[in-house]
């Protein structure tokens, strides 16, 4: 590895100010679960490192009644055991619980899962689903994103020079909601997945006022199965609707052939985890 100048801001303002200052020699250090590996490996070579420790806004998990307010530097490990995640904003909960073993889980932060921008990304799906907004700060002040709009191809996202995510805004589910995050990996832990599916159901008067389906590793970006949702969308979630929905979903994945599986093998692992996790998430919202 090469050598590299490590900077340590104790608030947001100085770190901003390190990353203008520097520009691309900069990289952010949260967890350091991606940024060491690709360091090590030559990937990146950055110049100056910003350790994030000392960024009190960046560590935050808080929830109100809107929602839940997560910190880019939040662990995976805390999103797993925190109680109000693990009760109503359940798939990125469990999603988090599926970031490589305990001592990665402790390290990786949600942040740095989004920034690296992989195709799969666990915990991109349920945010999708979740309609989270990204909340990003820069020398333009703050701005807020859709999740849905905030990976841009493998590895690239919307954050511009002197950038960085603070925060992950979730929107409250609302009464009878539920959602559920399922992936196909070979093996248990330490591995990354195959295809990755959200789903996320609100129900009313006895039919879906709300549906929200994400699929992830089946495209260059996480991505939402909107015919899948507006099938659903206005009408009781029997399991015939199930069923269409799982198909529909197979329509807006383009996945590639590799040595982890063919791409009619993650077509087919898009319907059935689709078809799995609609029918938790039906659940759960008390369906």
């Amino acid at each position: 590895m090469r050598r590299f100048e490590l900077a340590l801001p104790r608030s947001l303002d100085e770190a901003l100010k390190i990353l203008k200052d520097r520009g691309p020699d900069a990289k952010l250090l949260a967890g350091g679960t991606d940024l060491l590996p690709q360091m090590k490996n030559g990937v990146l070579k950055p110049a100056c490192v910003v350790d994030l420790s000392g960024v009190e806004r960046v560590h935050t998990l808080q929830a109100d009644g809107r929602g839940l307010g997560v910190g880019a530097a939040v662990s995976a490990r805390a999103l797993e055991r925190d109680a109000t995640a693990r009760g109503t904003y359940t798939s990125l909960s469990e999603s988090a619980a599926l970031v490589g073993s305990v001592q990665v889980r402790n390290l990786a932060t949600l942040g740095g899962n989004l920034c690296n921008a992989a195709p799969s990304a666990d915990m991109a799906p349920p945010l999708l689903a979740l309609d989270a907004e990204a909340v990003i700060v820069g020398p333009a002040g703050e701005r807020r994103v859709p999740f849905a709009d905030f990976f841009t191809g493998v590895r690239r996202t919307v954050l511009g020079p002197g950038e960085m995510l603070v925060e992950i805004s979730v929107p409250a589910p609302g009464p009878r909601s539920g959602g559920n995050y399922l992936r196909h990996t070979p093996r248990r832990e330490l591995d990354i997945a195959v295809v990755g599916v959200a789903s996320q159901l609100t129900l009313n008067n006895g039919v879906c006022a709300k549906a929200r389906i994400a699929l992830a590793a089946v495209a260059p970006t996480p991505l939402r199965a909107r015919a899948a949702e507006q099938s659903l969308e206005g009408k009781p979630v029997t399991p015939e609707a199930i069923e269409r929905a799982a198909e529909l979903a197979i329509g807006a994945a383009k996945p590639i052939s590799d040595q982890r599986g063919s791409s009619d093998y993650r077509l087919h692992l898009v319907r059935v985890l689709t078809r799995r996790t609609l029918r938790t998430a039906l659940e759960r919202a008390g369906g």
